[in-house]
């Protein structure tokens, strides 16, 4: 590859890295927070623990207090001011299927 100087003359001129590897390495963070919400019982208003345990919003949650269950969706409150029993609402990216 070659450049040219310009009007000035002059002949080409080489890169000082011609010749070398360039390598750029991308990676995609397999999650990220979209917000904070509190899982709370529709019904009752009672507040529902995960624990460590991930759910989906289509798996199905029982209310502790009340009995009440429903999908994990309709016991989300995005709504301010969270209270002290907080969730982290993450998109979790799937790691391409195996061929």
């Amino acid at each position: 590859m070659s450049l040219q100087r310009g009007i000035d003359g002059g002949g080409s001129v080489r890169p000082e890295d011609e010749g070398r590897i360039v390598h750029q390495e991308r990676r995609i963070a397999p999650t990220g927070i979209v917000a904070i919400g509190t899982l709370a019982c529709p019904q009752c208003d009672a507040p529902v623990a995960l624990g460590d345990q991930r759910v989906k919003p289509t798996h199905t949650l029982h209310c502790p207090f009340c009995a009440h269950h429903s999908k994990a969706r309709d016991f989300l409150s995005l709504s301010t001011p969270t209270r002290p029993a907080r969730v982290a609402v993450r998109i979790t990216l799937n790691a391409p299927a195996a061929t």
